[in-house]
């Protein structure tokens, strides 16, 4: 029987779903608190355990190196770029994921973006906050009629797609797999270089898993292949934009606008974004509805006996 370790507090608030993996594996052992345990805490909280069910934490290798018993990590993130495939296979342990969990709550915030930073609420919001509510306050635009670049065809770009349907928008997708056994069930779905992408979208969504060809992609050159005047969303993750670049084109109006729910560093305090009035920032709640989380918790439950080898250099690792 697995001796089974959560290192993350978000059991907490799914009792039934605590209640079902202790039933299942008697003596799961909790953190009595709500951080997330690191450092000597964690090394401390693992001894004597043989599988952890964890979230976001970085199992660097002086934790894998002081808990020699460890031989399953069970993940309930969306993500896996705060995994070292490499280290896991030196110290034989194998890891649970699964990819698109979380695909419904991201991608419908990705599109509600899309809504608000047309529409310009974030500013009206705070015009209104301000007390400055007189005479003209400026206009957004629709959604409905443009031309929206979605860059990643993974589980959220496809589920995007979808939800772009009933909004009667053209979509220019790109993806380094070729996608077209899914795009090509779409009338306004046209695959695309990202360099036509950049050129001609009127909104710009990024869908790309973080691995070493997207860390610092978009920096300033690539953001001045974009359309003037352009619309950004982010709902992916942090570190693919070189942020000051983007500051410095929503300043000068050559990016109309943003909204990003993921940051280059985390938290976002004192982000030279965040000041901005065409920016609009959300502190990484892209996941964070009660579906998706219960799907990601029950997903790290499934892992503790399905757990396999990572292979550094394959998806999700490349």
């Amino acid at each position: 029987m697995p001796r089974v370790a959560v290192t993350f507090p978000y059991f907490d608030f799914f009792p039934d779903l605590r209640a079902e993996l202790s039933a299942r594996y008697p003596g799961t052992k909790f953190p009595d608190h709500r951080r997330v345990l690191e450092g000597q805490e964690l090394i401390d909280f693992l001894q004597g355990y043989d599988t952890a069910v964890i979230g976001v934490q970085r199992y660097e290798e002086a934790v894998l190196k002081a808990c020699p018993e460890l031989k399953v990590i069970s993940l309930c993130s969306a993500g896996v770029d705060h995994i070292d495939p490499a280290l896991l296979r030196k110290y034989g342990i194998r890891m649970w994921w699964q990819a698109g969990i979380n695909r419904v709550s991201v991608s419908e915030l990705a599109v509600s973006y899309m809504v608000l930073a047309l529409r310009r609420v974030h500013e009206f919001s705070s015009i209104l906050r301000a007390g400055q509510w007189r005479g003209p306050i400026g206009f957004g635009t629709d959604l409905r009629g443009k031309t929206v670049g979605v860059h990643g065809v993974g589980h959220i770009g496809k589920a995007v797609i979808e939800l772009l349907q009933g909004y009667k928008v053209h979509i220019l997708a790109s993806d380094r797999l070729d996608v077209s056994a899914f795009t090509d069930g779409f009338d306004n779905v046209e695959l695309v270089s990202a360099e036509e992408m950049w050129a001609r979208s009127d909104v710009l969504t990024i869908h790309l898993s973080k691995n070493a060809t997207t860390i610092g992609l978009y920096d300033g050159a690539v953001l001045d292949q974009l359309k003037p005047g352009a619309v950004i969303v982010n709902c992916a993750r942090g570190g693919m934009f070189d942020e000051n670049a983007l500051a410095e084109r929503l300043e000068s109006g050559r990016i109309a606008a943003a909204a990003f729910d993921v940051y280059a560093m985390e938290p976002a305090n004192g982000n030279r974004l965040l000041d901005m009035p065409t920016f609009f920032g959300s502190p990484h709640i892209g996941a964070t509805t009660r579906e998706s989380w219960g799907a990601m918790l029950r997903s790290g439950i499934h892992g503790i006996e399905h757990a396999y080898e990572p292979e550094p250099g394959v998806y999700p690792f490349d």
